[in-house]
């Protein structure tokens, strides 16, 4: 009973944050604009690894293949975002964003309300 309140918690997280990632699509080129996506960034990617895990853990066997996959898509993707971020370029910030959004979709997608 509690694995399944931790997941649910779990997934409603992943869901929030998710939603919070589309939202920083309209980014500014100043300071501290850069410096607060960044940490933004950093912050709803480490919530979003340690909820994958345990909806992860908390899976029926037959979806934990499908889960770990879409996860590792996301955190590739994220990755490659906060590269482009913390180096400031905005057309390449724009590009893995555009990349990183559609696979937030997806996971808006699969978590269950």
């Amino acid at each position: 009973m509690v694995d399944m309140m931790e997941s649910r918690g779990s997934a409603c997280r992943i869901k929030k944050c998710a939603l919070d990632l589309l939202s920083i699509g309209d980014m500014a080129d100043d300071e501290d604009s850069w410096n607060l996506m960044g940490r933004d960034l950093r912050l709803k990617s480490t919530f979003l690894y340690c909820d994958f895990n345990q909806v992860i853990s908390s899976a029926p066997q037959d979806q934990k293949k499908s889960l770990t996959e879409l996860a590792n898509r996301l955190f590739y993707y994220i990755e490659e975002l906060d590269h482009a971020v913390k180096i400031r370029n905005i057309p390449l910030t724009q590009n893995r964003y555009n990349d990183a959004a559609v696979v937030l979709q997806e996971v808006m997608a699969i978590m269950p309300p």
